[in-house]
């Protein structure tokens, strides 16, 4: 087990190295604050108070950070949670199948089926995948992003300039990894 943390916590630290690297590749994406992606506008803060009360339904998990939802276009919309990690459920691309990664695509898997989500978005709208970025939260209010930091499904990765609910989520990683949740658990 401890073995499988210090894998993990390497996998973290990558995470931090890619968030500086991202940094300065994160100020050109700022510049379009206000894009439209595959039908799905990105509003100003006058226009929030409409958005938030408009709900997409999750047509598919990807793994334990990555979903689709129906915004009434042809194949919907890929979403990435923003402020948040999680280990990987397959061999996909460059990337390998890591520790806790089907576990953590079945907790998402078990939180999204059937629902409807509301996105808020921070200063970036989409990552250098093209993939929307955003806080994801459930019909009743909880926030989804929050929720996978704090069961131990997922680890902290904020990039700026994303880092509006940072605190929050360094509080809830302090939670799940005091409380032995997830992948900090010790068997």
């Amino acid at each position: 087990m401890i073995k499988r943390l210090i894998n993990y916590t390497c996998i973290a630290c990558l995470g931090l190295k890619i968030m500086i690297s991202c940094t300065s590749m994160s100020a050109e994406y700022s510049k379009h604050r206000e894009v439209q992606s595959e039908g799905l506008a990105f509003v100003s803060n006058e226009q929030e108070g409409i958005q938030k009360h408009t709900y997409y339904q999750v047509t598919k998990v990807v793994d334990g950070d990555t979903f689709w939802i129906d915004n009434l276009q042809p194949g919907g919309l890929k979403i990435r949670f923003i402020g948040i990690d999680a280990p990987e459920s397959r061999n996909a691309f460059k990337k390998k199948k890591q520790f806790y990664g089907k576990e953590s695509k079945e907790f998402l898997t078990a939180l999204l089926k059937d629902q409807k989500v509301r996105l808020e978005f921070d200063v970036d709208s989409l990552d250098p995948f093209n993939r929307t970025l955003a806080y994801v939260y459930l019909e009743n209010g909880e926030m989804v992003n929050e929720l996978i930091v704090k069961s131990g499904n997922g680890i902290l990765m904020t990039v700026a300039p994303n880092v509006k609910f940072e605190e929050l989520f360094v509080k809830a990683q302090k939670y799940a990894r005091e409380n032995k949740l997830g992948l900090w658990a010790e068997n």
